[in-house]
């Protein structure tokens, strides 16, 4: 099967009124994994994120925490930057609507669309939703709520401006109709053209300044800025040099796959491709909707406490197991549930026991009895095909999966071959052939189980980069800055014979589900450390003395090292009626940047103290578990200087 000849993918940009959640890691990391396995294809790729940063959203959020607009979205969009960077993303554009290099592209596709009568002004009455930042007809409502989120609608009547959306609906039908790929998978493309059965209006893509003043300015009417969706959908071209750099533009547009959550399904699939109708630009090959994180049978929702935090799910499993269970437990197109439980089950089956554990086998055989020299390529055997055909069709799999947006199918099959590396282990008994007699055939077992583990360990680096890039190192892999090449995972007998293999840690430490609490090694992100039993307290207080203790939770707003000290923290904090400044023992085990944002608890009523020069009003609190030390944090969202009781 050809390689396509370039690979433009995109995620939709994300609010900036709360921080991420694990639909918003889920769609990026399924975006790292297709682009980190078509780079390994020798396609070249570009892989774009960002955030939306304008609307009545986060005008709102601003405004309940008492700042900017400006200064909501530089606050939170570093939760983002740090999130991707703990999740090992690797994208090659992060794309903020705040940028100039987005308003300007913005605001000349409005004034062209205005110039050419595509936009026209009139008089809308209507019922708004804000959390969608959305009009709909009384038709639309269900229930007088919003059809969408289920919340509260308002009546509006106002003067806007108009997008002539409905002049367009013939040929979207028809477009849709002839281009089976465009919307994937295909009951999304049935939902949409069955929205476009009934008579498509047109889209209002203003909101007047005295309502909504956040937004990019109307350039033929600064009374108005732009629909925040109007804005956020171009993004995909600006952040690719439309209208400023047509070379690069040229090379990558149309997009090759723009992911999207099946939420946000009638604004890729009918707003934006007549958008780029209306400005004269090709279509994107495919709009891909996937399905929703659920927890058991529920949505996951803030309301019922339920949301999955994806920090602190790398932080205590580590990113590449957390990255695994989304890429292998999701079949895409379809909702699936997340529970802890089912996290542990997962990690403990396929990486902890399969995978890890044939890794820890095979190499220490290889150390003990080879010197940790990788043993010679034996001769092929009828007893080895079909380990050789379990690794060698996963990896023929994994390339035709990619085009069919399979990929919980194609790790189903590289795990496959790791579970016949482990049965073929077992059957050929390596540590009965120990005897200097049987030296050879010992070196054919570890040689081809070693093999086995090279082209898993290939086939999976997309999904895991760190831990495969562990394994292979340990295999004596010299590798490329890119990574492996998809095309030598399918061909046998890659290692080199002699090559230097090195001593390898537990990749995947099994998780005691006993345990009452598993947590893992803050410094490292490796699961499996236990917490250390806690001793007897040695001082009990009444609760007259707890209660002069003022604990409150607090905003990190700053962060930085303290001159000369190799453990402490500076931070600058909120307490919702104050700023102030505290000095932390925590810098060995978080970098400045992964505080910034954080709610934190803190004893509000410490008698100041100076500790290295600086002063410190206050003291925030942390769990220390042998090495590992961590924040206190609150369950949910909290604003700064609440009481905690």
């Amino acid at each position: 099967m050809d390689a396509p000849s370039r690979f433009y993918v995109t995620t939709p940009i994300y609010y900036v009124n709360d921080k991420p959640h694990i639909g918003h890691a889920y769609t990026t990391i399924l975006a790292d994994v297709l682009a980190r396995y078509h780079r390994l294809l020798g396609v070249p790729t570009w892989f774009l994120t960002g955030t939306d940063e304008h609307g009545q959203k986060v005008q709102r959020a601003a405004e309940e925490n008492g700042i900017s607009p400006q200064e909501q979205c530089d606050r939170t969009v570093v939760r983002f930057l740090g999130l991707w960077e703990k999740l090992d993303i690797t994208c090659d554009d992060f794309i903020r609507t705040t940028e100039s290099r987005h308003i300007e592209v913005v605001q000349g596709i409005l004034q062209d669309l205005y110039d050419r009568g595509e936009i026209y002004a009139d008089d809308y009455q209507g019922w708004y939703c804000v959390p969608c930042e959305r009009f709909f007809t009384e038709k639309d409502l269900v229930g007088d709520k919003c059809p969408e989120c289920g919340r509260a609608v308002e009546r509006l009547v106002e003067r806007n401006y108009f997008f002539r959306m409905s002049r367009y609906q013939d040929w979207l039908v028809e477009h849709i109709r002839t281009h089976p790929d465009f919307i994937r998978p295909e009951h999304r493309r049935q939902e949409t053209l069955g929205f476009l059965r009934q008579p498509l209006g047109d889209l209002c893509i203003s909101r007047p300044k005295a309502r909504l003043a956040w937004g990019i300015e109307l350039p033929f009417d600064s009374d108005y800025v732009t629909y925040v969706w109007f804005d956020a959908l171009i993004n995909y071209i600006s952040a690719v040099g439309y209208g400023k750099d047509p070379e690069t533009f040229r090379r990558w547009w149309p997009a090759s796959m723009q992911l999207i959550g099946k939420d946000i399904l009638t604004t890729h699939t009918v707003y934006w491709p007549i958008m780029l109708r209306a400005v004269g630009l090709p279509m994107p090959d495919t709009v891909f909707a996937h399905g929703w994180w659920l927890v058991g049978k529920d949505k996951m929702s803030k309301s019922l406490g339920n949301v999955v935090n994806p920090m602190e799910m790398a932080e205590r499993y580590g990113a590449d197991a957390f990255r695994y269970f989304l890429m292998a437990e999701m079949t895409l197109g379809q909702d699936a549930s997340f529970t802890e439980q089912a996290f542990v089950t997962r990690y403990n089956a396929d990486l902890a026991n399969d995978l890890g554990n044939l890794a820890s086998r095979v190499l220490k055989m290889v150390f003990r009895h080879f010197d940790g020299k990788m043993p010679p390529k034996p001769p092929p055997k009828e007893s080895d095909a079909p380990l050789r055909e379990a690794a060698l069709s996963a990896a023929r799999e994994m390339e035709k999966v990619l085009r069919q947006m399979q990929l919980d199918r194609g790790m189903a099959r590289v795990m496959a071959a790791v579970r016949e590396g482990n049965r073929y282990f077992e059957k050929s008994a390596p540590w009965k052939l120990t005897a200097p007699e049987n030296r050879a055939q010992l070196g054919g077992v570890l040689y081809n189980t070693a093999e086995c583990l090279r082209i898993v360990s290939g086939l999976f680096y997309p999904v895991m980069p760190e831990r495969m890039g562990l394994l292979r190192q340990a295999l004596g892999i010299a590798e490329e800055p890119v990574g492996p090449r998809l095309e030598l995972l399918q061909e046998w007998g890659g290692l080199g014979p002699g090559g230097a293999c090195r001593p390898l840690k537990a990749l995947f430490p099994r998780i005691d589900v006993r345990a009452k609490s598993v947590i893992a090694t803050a410094a490292s992100g490796k699961p499996g450390a236990k917490r250390e039993p806690a001793g007897e307290s040695k001082e009990q207080i009444d609760l007259e003395t707890f209660g002069r203790m003022q604990l409150r939770t607090a905003v990190v707003l700053e962060a930085e090292r303290v001159e000369g000290a190799k453990k402490l923290l500076k931070l600058r904090i909120d307490l919702g009626d104050e700023q102030r400044q505290l000095v932390a023992g925590v810098a060995e085990h978080y970098r400045p940047e992964e505080l910034t944002g954080k709610t934190i608890v803190v004893v509000a009523n410490l008698k100041p103290a100076v500790i290295r020069g600086v002063e410190s009003q206050g003291m925030l609190l942390a769990a220390k578990a042998g090495k590992a030390l961590r924040l206190l944090t609150v369950d949910g969202e909290v604003p700064p200087g609440a009481d905690i009781s």
